[in-house]
């Protein structure tokens, strides 16, 4: 199925409420600006990337890789409970990866940045990432506007039990 039928049908579902406009835009614009800093840096020029020289690769791999792992299980999972899955009508979704942070995907996003920076110490990275973060919180926090909207005190209790970032260590 080509990319712009599965688009489409996605636009189509009553089941899901919306992102933002510039969501998608944003982030490849920020994918890729974050890649030339991260490439330019960390292979090319070493503008800031000093900090490497006191943290073995022994510790910066492994900790790289967890990163990307937990990322790949956050974005796998909530991609497959939002998209996979066709609900009668617009909902809480409170199961999964949905249970113990509100935009698990977003997160994996981040996770992937900084797995990259943890990788390389690229301190301009590191900039970028900042922005990135900026970024996903005020898109998440304008849909959050838009599930409230349309799902009103369900969607608010949801808020108060699941962090919208961070997970709990102790349940509530």
């Amino acid at each position: 199925m080509k990319k712009e039928n599965r688009t489409r049908k996605h636009r189509q579902r009553k089941d899901l409420i919306g992102e933002h406009v510039w969501g998608d835009t944003g982030q490849i614009i920020l994918l890729l600006s974050f890649m030339t800093v991260w490439i330019l840096d960390s292979f090319i020029f070493n503008w800031s990337t000093f900090p490497a020289q006191y943290v073995s690769n022994y510790i910066r791999i492994p900790l790289g890789a967890i990163l990307l792992i937990i990322s790949g299980y956050l974005a796998k999972n909530g991609l497959h409970i939002i998209f996979g899955e066709v609900r009668d009508k617009p909902t809480v979704v409170r199961k999964g990866v949905f249970s113990v942070v509100r935009h698990p995907i977003y997160l994996a996003s981040i996770l992937v940045y900084l797995a990259m920076i943890v990788f390389s110490l690229s301190l301009l990275s590191i900039a970028m990432w900042l922005v990135i973060i900026i970024f996903y919180h005020l898109i998440s926090r304008y849909e959050e506007r838009l599930l409230l909207t349309e799902l009103g005190a369900d969607y608010r209790d949801y808020m108060k039990q699941v962090p919208m970032w961070i997970p709990r260590i102790k349940p509530k």
